[in-house]
């Protein structure tokens, strides 16, 4: 299968830079998963996190959350116009949903799960967790496919699936933490059945077996999304399948993990340990080979995702009008070990570790952080 090179049309060398910056200051998930991938799809990958991750802080150091998204759907108006605003982040964007034809459903579904964390959004069913995790998730999931050439339905709906269940994993593991912040992504409808009020847990947000049962039923969903997700990996362009392999066993094992520690993601924090991760290896090399799949109908919070890649073909203009989704150059050089294992075994370990880092950017309060999207568009840029 033939992966696309990113051709820059309305992007400069030094805007690309630009992101690659945010890139390797940013998300564990992104970074560490990039450098088992193409410089095909590195490329774009990088434009399209830097892109997101100004909108993650926007929205959620703004003071008027909804303000902060009215104002990143008309950045994107001007994206999809073919008239980026003279920001790196934004003129990189551009390029990148051209030439891969990225529907605008699934950037606006993303900015509307961003809103939905600033907004302290209430979880009452599973539905509605997969539902957030539909936007905050899936949508990358169904990009980066996009990215590696791949449009097939089954292969997005699979693509979509392995980003839901990433998600719960993390939701399982930062049961604490999120708490500590005032959240919960927990379904509230489960808390309650097992004798548990939502509110007054948020308010002394302490562990106890009712609790592990919750996050323990959250985890078993998790295992049916990632053995869906197996049906695409081996679809996947060979090159492509070390990385996406990589990241899926690699949070199924977070899942693991709290498990061997009851369930108990308060107290404690799960990690996976360097042993385990190396132990890893052969179900990450596994992924590479194709397997026999089964066509699976994508998940109901997820199908609107899917039908927008299926109905934007490539070629087809994107100048289209935001919409509210369904409800509503290579990296720094760094020496990389010549073989895919040694390789995936690094990457794995990186994870780890650029993973605490995010965390404790993540903790700082908004003051300490910097807040990228309020710079003056030069500064966006790298001269």
């Amino acid at each position: 299968m033939r992966q696309p090179s990113l051709s820059p049309r309305f992007s400069t060398p030094a805007d690309q830079a630009a992101c690659r910056d945010l890139l390797c200051g940013g998300s564990r998930s992104f970074y560490a998963a990039s450098l088992l991938l193409p410089r095909s799809v590195y490329e774009p990958a990088t434009a399209l996190y830097a892109f997101c991750r100004i909108a993650d802080d926007e929205i959620d150091l703004a003071d008027r959350p909804h303000d902060a998204v009215l104002a990143l759907r008309q950045r994107l108006d001007a994206v999809y116009a073919g008239r980026p605003m003279q920001i790196s982040a934004d003129r990189a964007l551009a390029d990148v949903v051209q030439q891969f034809a990225v529907p605008r459903t699934l950037l606006d579904a993303l900015i509307e799960g961003f809103a939905w964390d600033a907004e302290g959004r209430r979880y009452e069913d599973l539905s509605s967790v997969y539902a957030y995790s539909a936007r905050v998730a899936a949508t990358v999931g169904a990009m980066m496919t996009l990215l590696m050439g791949v449009r097939d339905p089954d292969l997005i709906a699979r693509a979509c699936d392995l980003g839901v269940a990433m998600q719960l994993s993390n939701i399982a593991r930062d049961v604490g933490e999120d708490a500590a912040n005032g959240r919960l992504y927990l379904p509230r409808q489960w808390l309650r059945e097992e004798g548990l009020d939502p509110d007054a847990w948020l308010v002394n947000p302490v562990w106890s077996p009712a609790l592990g049962r919750v996050v323990s039923r959250l985890l078993e969903a998790a295992e049916g999304l990632y053995a869906r997700a197996d049906q695409g990996i081996g679809g996947l362009p060979l090159r492509c399948r070390a990385g996406i392999g990589a990241a899926r066993h690699l949070y199924a094992e977070i899942g693991h993990e709290v498990g061997r520690r009851g369930w108990d993601s308060v107290r404690s924090r799960a990690v996976v340990s360097p042993r385990r991760k190396a132990q890893l290896l052969p179900r990450v090399l596994a992924a590479a080979f194709p397997r026999r799949t089964v066509a699976l109908p994508p998940l109901a919070e997820t199908l609107f995702l899917v039908e927008a890649v299926r109905v934007q073909p490539l070629g087809q203009p994107l100048g289209v009008p935001s919409m509210t989704p369904a409800s509503i150059n290579p990296p720094p050089v760094q020496a990389r070990p010549p073989k895919i294992e040694s390789r995936v075994v690094w990457v794995l370990d990186l994870f780890e570790r650029l993973e605490e880092r995010d965390r404790q950017r993540r903790n700082q309060p908004a003051w300490q952080g910097t807040r990228l999207s309020g710079m003056a568009p030069e500064a966006m840029s790298v001269d």
